[in-house]
């Protein structure tokens, strides 16, 4: 049995007539405290500890990492309850990430773990060419951060590895924020050539990782319609739909964020890609600006607008929802007749439906009608985990705004 190959690895326990034991036999990664058998020794141990999970009738289930600090008691690791954790099986695992994005794309340039989908819970590995940033966003990943980092190494050559302990998901998991340089050197922003757009990554202290890799099919499908156009590009970041409109061929783009340094790294991408006479910037609350443009009487052929996560949680639905009406009633108006609109969504609590509707109310409250031409989701380097909705959070709607 489990604990004659590991006799010092506890053993955590389902609950009888729970749905959680076919959950995870069917491939579900996530074990939740009230699916599990809470004593003092389970309530005592270590926040990513290794252990055995077994269902109610003490049949081994497999290898989980447990965390009796967080909603998610325990997270599905490995379906060997006698695997070893170590540098050789975080390397398999990252040899099996690398070998799929080294199909999908030409550079070093991708997000290369996207968590469960990759096979590790709680843990984003961003790659930058020769630097790479590590999210360990589950109290296990922190614990076992070294030969994590060591395998990346061997797997992928890089040589400067950045720890981005930082974000909503390590604080729900009772971990402290960092951000540490673990091998190699940091010398500032590192450039990144996406969609023929470049972009400046501040990989230690920008938001998440630096760059957001997900939205590259849906710059490239907004790239369609900047050829010539008037570009806005609102909840910028570091430019992400303008630096792509304007690689495009957009007659002028304007960025608009409430984070000065998103935007300087944003101009220094434009002035990298020779475009910095067709690019402005707006720095403040981006639902102010947007009343402010529209009381200037601006209008753009393609207005993209990319807000963070509104409803990061399902008691977050309801006003993330109204949140994104509203950008979208504010918007709508900016929008030429014929133009097109973008509106994204993060949020994993706003399911795709819900966002279609708060964002087409919103479009209608300002007066305006439109088709929706295309419905985007992250690229292919954030895999979704069939069994686990949360994997895939990112939308995009495209409307053409009619007359």
């Amino acid at each position: 049995m489990n604990e004659a190959t590991h006799p010092a690895r506890p053993i955590v326990r389902l609950r009888p007539n729970k749905a959680g034991a076919r959950a995870v036999r069917h491939g579900f990664p996530w074990i939740y405290a009230d699916e599990l058998v809470l004593d003092r020794r389970s309530r005592a141990l270590e926040p990513g500890v290794l252990a055995v999970l077994e269902d109610a009738d003490r049949r081994a289930m497999g290898l989980v990492t447990v965390n009796p600090n967080s909603k998610i008691i325990a997270r599905m690791l490995d379906a060997d309850p006698g695997a070893e954790i170590d540098r050789a099986w975080f390397a398999r695992r990252l040899t099996r990430a690398l070998a799929l994005r080294e199909t999908l794309f030409d550079a070093p340039f991708y997000r290369l773990v996207h968590a469960e989908a990759d096979g590790l819970p709680g843990v984003v590995i961003d790659r930058f060419g020769d630097t790479a940033v590590i999210q360990p966003n589950a109290a296990w990943a922190e614990r076992l951060i070294a030969p994590l980092a060591e395998a990346l190494t061997e797997v992928t050559g890089v040589s400067t590895i950045v720890k981005n302990g930082t974000g909503r998901s390590r604080t729900l998991e009772g971990l402290a924020e960092e951000t540490v340089v673990l091998q190699g050197a940091v010398a500032g922003p590192v450039p990144v050539a996406m969609n023929g757009a470049t972009y400046m990554a501040d990989v230690t202290g920008g938001q998440k990782t630096g760059l957001f890799f997900d939205q590259r099919p849906n710059h490239a499908f907004a790239q369609r319609f900047a050829k010539g156009a008037r570009m806005l590009d609102v909840f910028s970041h570091v430019g992400g739909f303008s630096l792509a409109a304007l690689a495009a061929g957009a007659e002028a783009a304007t960025a608009v964020d409430s984070s000065a340094p998103a935007l300087d790294l944003a101009g220094q991408g434009a002035r990298a890609m020779g475009a910095e006479a067709r690019f402005t910037t707006r720095q403040g609350d981006a639902f102010a600006q947007m009343e402010a443009l529209a009381a200037e009487g601006a209008q753009f052929d393609l207005v993209i607008c990319d807000p963070p996560a509104f409803a990061p949680s399902k008691q977050a639905l309801e006003a993330g929802l109204r949140a994104y009406e509203r950008v979208a009633k504010l918007a709508a108006p900016l929008v030429a007749p014929g133009g097109v609109l973008g509106l994204c969504s993060c949020s994993h609590a706003a399911d795709l439906g819900a966002f279609r509707t708060a964002c087409t109310r919103g479009i209608g409250r300002a007066g305006r009608t439109g088709q929706i031409v295309y419905t985007g989701f992250a690229g292919p380097d954030h895999p979704l985990m069939p069994h686990l909705a949360e994997s895939g959070y990112l939308k995009a709607l495209f409307y053409r705004l009619l007359p």
